[in-house]
């Protein structure tokens, strides 16, 4: 299953499809402490992922963290909190600004009047300029996708295997129901914004909100339970396959290590399913380095230029042991090793290249 993405977001999201690197067919609830649920959700009918939510429920008040993408589906993850508590969602926590996490914020201010949206400083810069944009282009996305289909190769010029051509058209034929949704939909943008450091109590439950540094986004924001030993990742951290199309990947490294420092027994993923230790988070930062540290190599032997990113790729490709770490993260799914190859690693070192050309 693949989905778009892009402006890095947008133009990803324009120009190929990828996946919520485990397919997500079916919406699921994991309990990870008393009071505390992950909510994974269903992808959307357009093919595009949704991040997961968290539900910190305190003696007082709820916290949210990340909206998803679909209204309805932040309607019944609402409809699921009321079950759970009659106490109101206080907060809301957007960990960045790319769509799947927060286009549901405008669904929990109407249900909770005296709602706080919560966002770093730059993901409310970046929500204020993309959001717009995301409305107006989304209805091209069908055509899009339908010319991908008539001349048979995605954006990246890749040939469609007949696989990639059904998701496409199950992908135009959810565009328009997406649309639907998003027409009603009124966008809320945060209303509190911090810098490094928010601290929250719900009652009986203390919520840390940090920006440990750039890395997926310029305003990543981690939430961690100091007396749960949770900590919820946003897409600093995705399982199985990591998101790893665009950011500044030579300081996520620096933000990885810093958030393996925190002493977390439970990790949510901005995708994918609960982790229960830190190994998937140790083995992408070491991918990470590797591939960030070849690009460098790669590009001062081929010399600094903006054009030489296809040379740079198939070089550091032969630098690496890249069918090890595609084991890694994918193991022997087709999708998971598709995304992989389509969009992970190559998205990583056209990143990682973007930086060091420019040194």
């Amino acid at each position: 299953m693949k989905v778009t993405f892009g402006l890095l977001l947008l133009l990803s999201c324009i120009s190929s499809l990828l996946a919520d690197s485990a397919i997500t067919r079916e919406r699921t609830v994991t309990r990870l402490a008393e009071g505390i649920y992950m909510i994974r959700h269903k992808d959307a009918p357009d093919a595009f992922p949704q991040g997961n939510t968290t539900v910190i429920i305190g003696d007082k008040e709820v916290f949210v963290v990340d909206a998803c993408y679909l209204p309805s589906s932040a309607s019944e993850d609402i409809a699921q909190i009321r079950q759970w508590t009659s106490k109101p969602v206080r907060y809301l926590l957007n960990t960045h600004w790319h769509y799947d996490h927060t286009m549901g914020n405008g669904i929990y201010a109407e249900a909770f009047p005296s709602l706080t949206i919560i966002a770093h400083i730059e993901t409310r810069k970046q929500m204020e300029g993309y959001n717009p944009g995301w409305f107006e282009r989304f209805p091209g996305r069908a055509a899009t996708f339908q010319q991908y289909l008539d001349t048979g190769k995605d954006g990246n010029g890749k040939v469609l295997t007949e696989g990639e051509r059904k998701e496409y058209r199950d992908a135009i034929a959810g565009v328009a129901p997406v649309q639907a949704e998003f027409k009603k939909l009124v966008d809320k943008m945060p209303t509190l914004t911090f810098d490094s450091e928010l601290i929250i109590d719900i009652g009986g439950r203390e919520v840390q909100i940090k920006h440990l540094g750039r890395g997926n986004t310029a305003g990543d924001a981690i939430v961690y339970l100091p007396k749960e030993k949770i900590l919820i990742s946003g897409d600093l951290l995705d399982h199985p396959v990591p998101y790893l199309g665009g950011g500044y990947p030579s300081e996520l490294i620096t933000t990885l290590q810093r958030m393996a420092k925190l002493d977390a027994r439970t990790i949510v993923p901005g995708h994918g399913e609960v982790l229960h230790d830190k190994t998937h988070l140790n083995n992408v930062i070491e991918f990470v380095t590797i591939v960030v540290l070849q690009v460098g190599k790669e590009v001062h032997r081929l010399g600094n230029n903006s054009r030489k990113l296809d040379e740079v790729q198939a070089a550091v490709q032969m630098g690496i042991n890249i069918e090890s770490w595609r084991q890694t993260f994918a193991g022997n799914d087709k999708d998971d090793r598709d995304f992989f190859d389509s969009f992970s690693f190559p998205g990583l070192v056209k990143a990682s290249y973007a930086e060091a050309w420019r040194r």
